[in-house]
């Protein structure tokens, strides 16, 4: 589509366990500020099952208008129906500008969605801003290992195309005055064939919850020795009410599920706090986590690159450092009851 036949953002909500995901509501602050900047219309895209009792809240975070699909083939997520249906949005209503949030959910629907659009994708952004002349979306992203931030641009064709780092925004104040216009949108039964079959669904019990969704990260690296050493991590991930990352090379010698991996192959993070335990710095661990709010590294090597984009770091053998933090936390607890 050319750009003077598009006008509108959207964000594509998601929907877990039959209600919205909260990072529905981070992707509307998100599309607030650009929409404001464009004076147009903010919408939100849900496809879901049983949830046309929770489309008003999308309004009081930030929505004028939500698109909903409910029906019972989308229970569970199937990649092929949700492009196929997101595409037939898109065709009909034309926005110039759709958002997503870099969960599984995105980084599988949006290359599907973008592929048959015929348009681009900027994945896993940091920062969006749009340059209100050219309306062109400005979608900055880590590049290079992590080492420069890159700015992108789709001049040519509509829609644009973003997703951007869970929890790397929060959401607006809710707003319960704040009302908008709900369509819901029904397709003929060929739009819900899948070459996807439901299975299962298998719960990674070795976290409370995804690492990505954790607003404090305890990881830890090679420096930990051996893999039962990591139980100290998870008792001080606990004490902290966090969850357990981990390097490539901690993943690679078994000692901790793929899952808790951090880096370019593994989650990409924005935690309020990381604290990076025997991890050296390889650019890649470095791009899964550089935008934390507040990093701490504990290494044995001064001369670390972890330490570069630490804003805390304390120089020293971690396996020594550990019981002293898990000790102090604990003593604090018991003095505060």
């Amino acid at each position: 589509m050319l750009p003077n036949e598009c006008k509108g953002i959207w964000t594509i909500g998601e929907v877990r366990n039959g209600e919205i995901n909260p990072v529905s509501y981070e992707l509307l602050a998100w599309g607030r500020k650009l929409a404001d900047k464009l004076e147009i219309e903010l919408s939100s895209i849900i496809l879901g099952n049983g949830i046309k009792e929770e489309l008003t809240e999308l309004f009081h975070f930030g929505a004028d208008v939500v698109y909903a699909v409910d029906h019972a083939k989308l229970e569970h997520f199937l990649p092929d129906v949700h492009a196929r249906i997101y595409e037939a949005l898109v065709k009909e209503y034309k926005p110039e500008i759709i958002i997503a949030s870099a969960t599984t959910y995105g980084r599988t629907v949006m290359p599907i969605l973008a592929a048959k659009l015929g348009t681009g994708l900027t994945a896993d952004c940091t920062e969006l801003d749009v340059d209100v002349r050219e309306r062109i979306l400005l979608q900055t992203r880590p590049a290079i290992g992590g080492n420069v931030m890159a700015t992108i641009k789709t001049p040519a064709h509509r829609p644009q195309m973003s997703t951007v780092r869970p929890r790397a925004k929060k959401p607006l104040t809710i707003d319960n005055s704040r009302n908008g216009k709900i369509i819901l949108k029904s397709y003929p039964p060929e739009f819900y064939k899948s070459k996807y079959r439901w299975i299962s669904f298998e719960k990674d019990e070795s976290v409370a919850s995804p690492i990505q969704e954790s607003d404090v990260i305890v990881a830890g690296g090679k420096g930990m020795k051996d893999g039962g050493n990591f139980k100290m991590l998870y008792d001080l991930a606990k004490k902290l009410n966090g969850a357990v990352g981990a390097s490539r090379a901690a993943v690679d010698m078994g000692w901790i599920p793929y899952s808790h991996q951090v880096g370019l192959s593994g989650k990409t993070l924005s935690p309020r706090f990381y604290m990076a335990v025997g991890i050296s710095g390889a650019v890649q661990h470095i791009a899964g986590m550089s935008s934390s709010e507040v990093v701490v590294a504990i290494n044995k090597d001064p001369d670390a690159a972890i330490f570069k984009v630490s804003d805390f770091g304390i120089v020293g053998d971690a396996l020594e450092i550990l019981p002293v933090l898990i000790k102090k936390l604990s003593n604090e607890v018991n003095e505060n009851g």
